[in-house]
């Protein structure tokens, strides 16, 4: 397999719009990365420059040490799978992924023998007589990935694969791509805009917002230590909570207000509040941290406006006079509707972002 860099890449449309802003990171050998965000972000684009199907108008691509600008797709050995499945309805699904290794001339005894190994490793040797018309959406996926194995390349390339597929199968498929990078020590990029696909498939994930990176990292550190705002509300189900809130002085020891409310911090958010000017700071909560109960000084009075229960937990949705929010209950005995009901928030675990700048202040 192999590594892949990329180094302050740009793409600029002919109508002046700017998809990719210097890009700059690396993709290590035989890791699953995924490049994450909402639409429009620039992640498409720059799976597309890595597969040559986009021109680079700034910067440079390297596979290991060189550089694939000026190579023609054909020639780069990488992989591609698509949204779509992009299979030829006429034919096989054995001469689907086939096809390519014709292209270039292999022995047929070779080609035999790669199709039966992928076919075998996806569990779809009963599949290879069929044409794609008899094959459900997620084997039409496993053929579209198969035709991508038989070529043995340096690189994978996952376009929103499983986006195209019901629930079930998405949480099937992304199971069996985890399975089969592991069975292939493979390099994976994979694109996708959902952060559940991200967190529970990358080693590695990349957080693009309008053809920036926001953050680089594992999902653990993603989910517990958000470089932004911006990652902070879009990493998580359901996202963060923001409160804007003042910092107010209580015996020597800062505080945060919001409304008539008061919160208490630890040392690590007194420590954090030096990284600021004036007193507005963001109060960043995650639902699981906001607790069903009194805790004195961080207690706050809500209103339940709906209640969506989740089989082992509950969201409770809940309004203050001037800020909403979203809290986990892990009660049999749930609030009901438009009954008040106090909460309590767990400051160890609480968040703190700049007012102006969305950076996290630790």
């Amino acid at each position: 397999m192999a590594q892949v860099t990329l180094k302050d890449v740009t793409k600029i449309y002919d109508d002046d719009v700017l998809a990719v802003e210097q890009v700059d990171f690396q993709i290590p050998d035989e890791s699953f990365t995924v490049l994450v965000g909402p639409s429009g972000c620039g992640k498409s684009t720059i799976l597309r420059m890595i597969a040559g199907l986009e021109e680079i108008t700034e910067g440079d691509i390297y596979i290991d040490d060189q550089r694939i600008n000026d190579i023609p797709p054909k020639d780069r050995d990488i992989a591609m799978v698509f949204q779509n499945y992009a299979l030829y309805p006429h034919m096989t699904v054995y001469k689907n992924m086939a096809f390519g290794l014709k292209l270039r001339k292999y022995p047929k005894k070779e080609i035999d023998q790669r199709v039966n190994e992928a076919a075998e490793i996806l569990s779809i040797s009963h599949l290879l007589n069929r044409k794609p018309k008899h094959l459900s959406g997620g084997e039409r996926q496993r053929v579209a990935v198969g035709r991508a194995i038989v070529r043995h390349p340096k690189v994978f390339l996952f376009d929103e694969p499983l986006s195209n597929l019901d629930a079930k199968l998405r949480v099937q498929m992304r199971m069996e791509i985890s399975r089969l990078h592991n069975r292939l020590n493979a390099t994976i990029v994979y694109v996708t805009h959902d952060q559940v696909e991200a967190m529970t498939m990358g080693d590695q994930i990349v957080v693009l917002n309008e053809g920036e990176i926001q953050q680089i990292a594992d999902p653990g550190t993603l989910y517990h230590k958000p470089a932004n705002r911006f990652v902070g509300g879009f990493i998580g189900t359901p996202p963060m909570n923001f409160i804007e809130t003042h910092i107010a002085n209580n015996g020597g020891a800062a505080t945060l207000r919001f409304e008539n409310f008061e919160v208490e911090l630890d040392a690590r958010l007194q420590s954090a509040l030096n990284g600021i000017s004036g007193d507005a700071v963001t109060l960043g909560i995650r639902p699981e941290d906001i607790h069903i109960g009194v805790n004195e000084g961080n207690s706050v009075e809500t209103q339940v406006e709906l209640v969506e229960p989740l089989g082992n937990h509950a969201l409770l949705y809940l309004r203050t006079d001037k800020n909403s929010f979203v809290a986990q209950s892990d009660l049999i005995d749930v609030p009901q509707h438009n009954t008040p009901l106090t909460v309590s928030f767990n400051m160890d675990k609480a968040h703190l972002f700049h007012p102006e700048t969305g950076d996290s202040l630790f």
